[in-house]
Order: C-alpha cells, then sequence, then structure tokens
C-alpha cells in the first residue's frame, strides 16, 4: 500500500528541495529494512548469496523498468555522479559535447568537453549543436579530415535548476547522424516524466536512487545493448566487470522499491503542475519585479527557478530557512559555493541577475499548505528587501 500523493512530512516546516533530495519514501524504508536481514554476498554461491543476489536482480529488473530496458542494461554505480563520469570516461579516444547547462558532474567529468550554447528559456540550441558536429563527421579515425574519432555527445533530460526539458530525441538523431555516441543525465526526469532509452534514441542514460524517494549512495549507468565503456573502478567481477566491488546491497534494494513507486506514480507527479503555477503565480502577483526563469519553456511539474532581482540568493535561502523554509540557490553540490549559477549565465543573465535566484523544487511530500509557508516567507522577504532599498 502506498502513502498517498502528498501526505504531509511528518518534520517541522515546509520542505521544497526535491531536486536536491527527496524524503526517502516509507515503503522505500521498509523494503530496506527487510533486506538487512540478508547476510549474504551479492557474488557467494551458497543460499545466503544467491537470496542476497535475488534482490540485487529484483531491483534492477525495476530500475531497467523505468527506464524501459531490459535488466541487462543496467549497471549500478556509487551515484548519479559516478554514473556520469563512467559514461564521459568510458570512451576514451572520443571529443567530447555538452549542452553549458550540464550538471557539474558532466562539466567537472571532462573539462576538456566542447559546450554548445542554449536559447533564452534554457533550451539547447540544436543549430548551435549541428555546428558543432560538423567538426566530427562520423568516420574513423584515420580517415577524418582533422584526425578526430566521432563525438560523444552529453545533453540532460532536465535542467536540475530550471526544470526546463531539453530536446533529447532530436539532439540524439543529430549526433547519431555524425557516428557519435549519446549519453543522457536523467537524474531530474525519472519519476516526474515517462523515460525510455530506445525512445529517446540514447545510448547510455543517467538515474539516481535518492531524486526518486530512494536512497543516498546508489546510481545506475543505462546501456545501449552491445555497447561496452571501458570499466571506470577496476577489480572483482561484478557488475558484468564494469564496476568492481561488493555491491551496496541494502541501496540496491532501496532503488529498486523507489523505482516501482516511481513508475507508478507518474500522474501524480504530473500532478504537482498545480501547486507549482499556484506558487509562481501568486509570487509573481505580490512581488512583480520577480521573474521565472525558464518560463518560456516545456518545463517538468515540480521546479521553479524564481529570480529576485537585488538579494543574492543565499540570503534568501538563509532567511527561508529561518522561517521553516527549505529551498536551494542552483544545484546542492555546489550550493557551499558563493558563485552565480552557470546556468542562468548560458540563458544571458548578467553576473549579478543570475546570482539572485532560488529553486523550489517539490515532490511528494509537498502540498498546499507548504506553499502557502513558502508564499508568506518569500512575500514579506521580498517586500523587506524593496523597502531597505527604497
Amino acid at each position: 500500500m502506498t502513502t498517498p500523493f502528498g501526505a504531509p512530512f511528518r518534520r517541522a516546516g515546509a520542505y521544497l528541495d526535491h531536486n536536491a533530495t527527496a524524503p526517502l519514501k516509507p515503503e522505500v524504508k521498509a523494503a530496506m529494512s527487510q533486506a538487512m536481514d540478508l547476510v549474504g554476498n551479492p557474488s557467494s554461491v551458497h543460499a545466503f548469496g544467491r537470496s542476497a543476489r535475488r534482490a540485487v536482480e529484483e531491483a534492477r529488473a525495476a530500475v531497467a523498468a523505468l527506464a524501459g530496458v531490459k535488466p541487462a542494461q543496467v549497471l549500478f554505480t556509487g551515484s548519479g555522479t559516478e554514473a556520469n563520469n563512467f559514461a564521459l570516461r568510458g570512451f576514451p579516444g572520443r571529443p567530447v559535447l555538452t549542452s553549458a547547462i550540464e550538471h557539474e558532474s558532466v562539466l567537472a567529468a571532462r573539462p576538456d568537453a566542447r559546450r554548445f550554447a542554449v536559447t533564452r528559456d534554457g533550451t539547447a540550441d540544436l543549430a548551435a549543436l549541428a555546428a558543432l558536429l560538423e567538426r566530427w563527421p562520423g568516420q574513423p579515425p584515420d580517415q577524418a579530415p582533422d584526425g578526430t574519432a566521432p563525438a560523444l555527445l552529453s545533453l540532460m533530460l532536465v535542467n536540475n535548476e530550471t526544470g526546463v526539458i531539453q530536446p533529447v530525441a532530436e539532439a540524439a538523431r543529430l549526433a547519431h547522424a555524425r557516428d557519435a555516441l549519446v549519453h543522457c543525465d536523467a537524474v531530474q526526469a525519472a519519476g516526474r516524466l515517462p523515460l525510455s532509452l530506445p525512445a529517446l534514441g540514447v545510448d547510455l542514460m543517467t538515474l539516481s536512487a535518492h531524486k526518486l524517494g530512494g536512497p543516498t549512495g546508489v546510481g545506475a549507468l543505462i546501456l545501449a545493448e552491445g555497447l561496452e565503456p571501458e570499466a571506470l573502478i577496476r577489480g572483482g567481477g561484478q557488475e558484468r566487470r564494469k564496476r568492481a566491488g561488493t555491491e551496496n546491497l541494502l541501496g540496491i534494494v532501496g532503488f529498486g522499491a523507489a523505482a516501482r513507486l516511481a513508475l507508478e506514480g507518474l500522474s501524480a507527479a504530473a500532478d504537482l503542475a498545480g501547486l507549482r503555477d499556484r506558487l509562481e503565480r501568486e509570487a509573481l502577483d505580490a512581488v512583480p519585479q520577480a521573474r521565472v526563469m525558464g518560463a518560456g519553456a516545456p518545463r517538468v511539474a515540480n521546479t521553479s527557478c524564481l529570480m529576485l532581482p537585488g538579494l543574492a540568493g543565499e540570503t534568501q535561502v538563509m532567511t527561508l530557512d529561518l522561517a521553516g523554509v527549505a529551498v536551494s540557490a542552483g544545484s546542492a553540490c555546489s550550493s557551499g559555493k558563493v558563485k552565480p549559477s552557470h546556468v542562468l549565465a548560458a540563458m544571458g543573465e548578467d553576473e549579478r541577475a543570475a546570482a539572485c535566484a532560488i529553486r523550489v523544487s517539490l515532490g511528494w511530500t509537498s502540498d498546499d499548505a507548504a506553499v502557502d509557508r513558502f508564499l508568506t516567507a518569500w512575500t514579506m522577504m521580498a517586500r523587506r528587501n524593496a523597502r531597505t532599498d527604497a
């Protein structure tokens, strides 16, 4: 029996930072608690090991169903970041192309990558991508005019800061016409949009459990059939000899439970659009100088990037925290750094404006009361700041 969507979160305050990490769902916690009784190593051949292996493979099947693939195409990793590194570093010799708004774990994995632009609304510029791909004509390195191998394109499906949905399928068609491989970071899309690696036409896809209401410390790299990246972690034969190390049994079981719930709850996730739209509408009515970033593009239902000119995002986050409201300023992976958002900068915002945005991200614990609490605290803060500036 699943918990009703939007049931009040049991902790005090309004948690509106699901894109950073979603609270652990009760069903996931229960599955992990049961898995604690499994004492065998999943690689052991005795009965205890076989029981543990069965739990891993059941979870693998659930994650595969979420991604629209066969279980053998799922490789478990220690995080979404590791899966991104696995994808981008698993094909030596291929130059990497990324959009300018990718997550830091993509940008840092291959700092040599060539970046292509996005439009003002935060959508990947396919014309800019096509121009970059012209440099990699899809021929063997010894026949290519400049001696380079075909490229590897990495394009996220949903931006973690703005919620803007990217044209991954269209980009994949452009890339495959040049014999490039295509990787998609789908961490922020899973559980919010229907996912299918074949339908997107990509070769690799990254997922992460803790964005789904699963545990931290476990992710997955989904591979097209027949694709064999080089191992990132070497040692034993786990994960088809692609990711050595004893499997994180509890985390994997939790990931499987979260994946099953995510697949079942896609319609409920879409229903968050009503809450998100009310939040944005009432925020802009109360504070007309505020803006919603990416509002003109297709977005997932749960994410709002609000810019309040003249008030730093970090200040907004701290002020809201004192009011019992949790939001983020940019990506949680870099929120400790006081710097403007590279995503908003890529969208054409100047440094001062880009530093004044916060991200509000809803999820399975969100309800009208949480939105009300945010609106009260954020509106009071904005009006107080306006009086101070005056």
